[in-house]
């Protein structure tokens, strides 16, 4: 009787077995809900996941799957060997090597002219930055005006920027009339990036209390005023 039962219950584990969806390489950066769910993964460690690349981020390593998803050993060792990582992480490209001299301006290329493939030889550049730098650039007629605009590619630590400017900065800039801040109305304020109508009422209402600025640094002053985007802002006035 006993070796009846041994070999039903090994024929139901056979059953079970074939009933599991079958695992096939993926990238982890592309776990929807569907398919964390099959991998035997939690809401909340599938929300983790999601909230993650939500924010411009991508998973590069299994150590780093688990540390942003905190799935468990077990789980994470059953799947993996599954993983499938893009050829830039698993064989990444020489980076720049940088020397302790830093480039001068006539050293290092223009940003508004970089290409992709320039611009993944930084380390910490990869596909995805190199695609978003340009899409920010080519959004302005005329390309970035400074090197201080890269502040605005969601993502990019200020580490990564450091490194992205030793190599290349704005020699090319845009062309713009900058807008006296002094004399300014509420719809000229608002044409300018990290500017809206309630931001721009407390500038002019801050500026009439003030009897008008002495400097541009005073903006820090104003109410709700986005003080990290500072100097894009500065980009685009003058005092007179």
């Amino acid at each position: 009787m006993n070796g009846f039962q041994k070999e039903l219950d090994s024929l139901r584990k056979i059953a079970i077995e074939k009933q599991a969806p079958k695992i096939y390489p993926f990238n982890p950066n592309y776990i929807t809900d569907y398919k964390g769910y099959t991998l035997g993964m939690s809401n909340e460690e599938i929300d983790r996941l999601i909230a993650f690349r939500n924010e411009g981020h991508w998973i590069n390593s299994v150590k780093q799957f688990q540390e942003v998803t905190k799935v468990s050993d077990l789980l994470l060792n059953k799947i993996s060997p599954y993983f499938k990582f893009p050829e830039w992480v698993s064989n990444p490209k020489p980076s720049i090597t940088y020397q302790n001299k830093p480039k001068t301006f006539a050293q290092k290329q223009d940003l508004n002219t970089a290409t992709a493939g320039q611009l993944q030889k930084v380390n910490g550049i990869g596909e995805y930055y190199s695609k978003k730098i340009i899409k920010l650039r080519n959004s302005f007629i005329g390309g970035f005006i400074a090197d201080v605009q890269l502040q605005d590619v969601m993502g990019l630590t200020p580490e990564v920027i450091e490194k992205i400017t030793n190599e290349f900065t704005v020699k090319t800039p845009r062309q713009i009339k900058k807008i006296n801040l002094n004399t300014a109305t509420v719809d000229e304020l608002v044409t300018i990036q990290h500017i809206d109508y309630d931001l721009a009422h407390n500038i002019v209402e801050e500026r009439q209390l003030r009897e008008g600025y002495k400097s541009l640094d005073e903006l820090k002053k104003v109410k709700d005023f986005p003080v990290n985007k500072i100097e894009i802002i500065k980009l685009y006035l003058s005092l007179d």
